[in-house]
């Protein structure tokens, strides 16, 4: 008899993108929030100094949503 283990594996995704509008912490914040907030992400990570955005997602999201996200803050991709 042979028992066979079944794993649910996701594949992790990773995007980054340079953007316009990070100001301030302000709005560092807000982006990093909305980005959390979408199903499927599991890291975002915002330098404000260099302007730019970094996530890891998996298959329950895509590259839109997360696009989407940043821009509804009011930042604008490069």
């Amino acid at each position: 008899m042979v028992r066979f283990s079944e794993r649910l594996v996701k594949i992790m995704n990773n995007v980054h993108y340079n953007v316009n509008g990070l100001l301030n912490t302000q709005r560092k914040t807000q982006l990093k929030n909305v980005l959390e907030d979408i199903q499927g992400v599991q890291k975002v990570n915002v330098d404000l100094g260099r302007g730019s955005v970094e996530v890891n997602y998996n298959d329950a999201t895509n590259e839109q949503a997360i696009r989407q996200g940043i821009e509804r803050v009011g930042c604008k991709i490069q």
